[in-house]
């Protein structure tokens, strides 16, 4: 009876663990992990973060509309896990002067603006959304009309004043100066 138990027992758990693998690696496939890095003059900036797809979704819109992200609500800019962001020098986020280091990024999306925030807790995983009390910075930036762009997509761009982070995603297209302090 004992010997049935524990090979029954060990069944479940290979079963739960294949479960496990096939769930992680199907929303690792549907949104991948990309990165965007920009070196220039020694400095370095590196945002992590997961790229979903449009598939014929209405992206940004009121909830009743069954948009992905409605609008006001928060959104951990990407998929799967939160987007980090590593800056190795001192720089402007909106109006505030932020160290260099490692931070996490995420959005309010609004008609018409991107709210994104800067926070310092870099424990959360997931949809969780993160201690507010950590927010550091908050720039509103406007969202304007682009080439569709299936997976969403971060690049950095080197400028006079620092980087540019610019995001696309379906027809819509947002900037983010983080410029030298």
């Amino acid at each position: 009876m004992k010997k049935k138990l524990l090979i029954g027992l060990g069944i479940l758990i290979v079963v739960l663990i294949a479960l496990y693998a096939f769930m992680n690696n199907r929303n690792r496939t549907l949104s991948p992990p990309g990165q965007a890095e920009l070196i220039y003059n020694g400095d370095t900036v590196v945002v992590n973060y997961s790229r979903p797809s449009v598939r014929d979704r209405l992206i940004f819109g009121e909830e009743e509309e069954g948009a992905l992200q409605p609008y006001g609500f928060y959104w951990r800019l990407g998929a799967n896990e939160p987007t980090d962001i590593t800056v190795s020098y001192d720089f402007m986020f909106g109006d505030t002067e932020i160290e260099a280091g490692q931070y996490v990024i995420y959005a309010f999306p609004r008609k018409g603006e991107m709210e994104l925030r800067l926070n310092s807790d870099l424990r959360f995983w997931g949809y969780t959304e993160p201690d507010y009390s950590q927010d550091l910075a908050t720039a509103v930036v406007p969202l304007t009309q682009s080439d569709h762009t299936e997976q969403f997509t971060i690049t950095a761009e080197s400028g006079s004043l620092g980087a540019t982070l610019i995001f696309n995603w379906g027809t819509y297209q947002w900037e983010l100066p983080l410029e030298r302090q």
